[in-house]
């Protein structure tokens, strides 16, 4: 047989009970979940950055970058909600290299899940802890999203990912924001199907159980651009792009119409400098058009303390090794940039 059993992890409760989140620290989280909720639905005109690392390689590195992003949060609340990405799971195209630190808490040794489902939960909440600010992560495996799920206040759904059906099921059971990535092919229609199968309620297998969700209507799409069939990327952020999405949302009559437009992958090209001309972009782009500035709720930016990126082990504090970067100076000027333009 080919499939080798290594260690058996941890349970959900039992990781929870290890590293129990504060009753202060839920109270901030309940209060995020709310103000984050509104923008979805309208209720508030806020906008949502959700920025941080490609990949959280490194748990002090990214508490450091974390902090800094609070006192940011602090002066530009009346204007944006900073959502830390703190991604922990990695979608390898070919299956190879560094998976994130669920997969290796240490990426220059090997894998070790059993203790990367303990780091992970450790990092979140101490971002939490520390700094009053919930996260989002990338929905990789769906059954592990009941490790963090008392932690999170958005998850994504990648463009590797969206098609899959546990994805979209396991999203309508979720009570927070769920944004469905477009496939890397770009076809809108596989992105708008999965926010109909996210919104609905339906009755499936998970985690050894036989279950039923409720819907979640706060399901809603990510624009982060495709690669044609010559492999070269096509953006999808564009003004006209924008109003495409609108009249998809208008033909399906789904819930609480709304669009994170994700500045980097394909829709820069992974040119992680594009990421302040893209962002201002789609902020005129609102600007021009009240549909679109009722739809677009916000933006997605990688970004890191150093710009760029290095190979696993180069060891320069705070650099991505896995897609590059916008380093700290530039991310938060462009936070100031992005307040000012609303």
């Amino acid at each position: 047989m080919s499939l080798h059993f290594i260690n058996q992890v941890p349970t959900a409760d039992e990781i929870k009970k290890a590293y129990p989140i504060s009753e202060k620290a839920l109270a901030a989280k309940a209060k995020r979940d709310e103000e984050i909720k509104k923008v979805i639905t309208g209720e508030s005109d806020k906008f949502l950055v959700i920025i941080g690392p490609c990949s959280a390689d490194n748990e002090e590195a990214v508490l450091d970058y974390i902090h800094r992003l609070a006192k940011v949060q602090d002066k530009l609340a009346d204007k944006l909600i900073l959502i830390p990405r703190i991604y922990t799971n990695k979608p390898r195209t070919t299956g190879e290299g560094y998976k994130g630190m669920l997969h290796q808490p240490d990426p220059e040794k090997a894998p070790n899940m059993a203790a990367g489902i303990e780091a992970i939960r450790k990092m979140h909440l101490r971002a939490l802890e520390e700094t009053g600010l919930s996260s989002a992560d990338e929905m990789l495996y769906p059954e592990n999203s009941l490790y963090l799920d008392d932690l999170l206040s958005y998850v994504a759904v990648g463009a590797r990912s969206v098609e899959n059906q546990q994805h979209r099921l396991t999203v309508s059971g979720m009570d927070i924001p769920v944004g469905m990535k477009n496939p890397t092919g770009g076809d809108l229609t596989v992105m708008m199907n999965s926010v109909i199968a996210g919104q609905g309620s339906h009755t499936f297998l998970y985690s050894g159980w036989e279950v039923h969700t409720d819907g979640n209507p706060l399901t809603h799409t990510i624009l982060r651009g495709s690669v044609n069939r010559h492999g070269q990327c096509i953006t999808n952020y564009h003004y006209e792009d924008l109003l495409q999405v609108i009249q998809l949302y208008e033909k399906l009559g789904l819930k609480n119409p709304a669009c994170i437009v994700d500045a980097n992958h394909a829709n820069s090209s992974k040119k992680w400098d594009q990421q302040p001309r893209i962002v201002k972009e789609v902020l005129h782009s609102r600007n021009l058009s009240e549909e679109i500035k009722t739809l677009v709720k916000g933006v997605m930016i990688e970004s890191y303390i150093e710009d760029g990126a290095q190979t696993v082990g180069a060891g320069c504090y705070g650099k991505s090794i896995t897609d590059p970067c916008l380093g700290w100076e530039k991310s938060e000027q462009l936070l100031y940039d992005i307040a000012d333009r609303l």
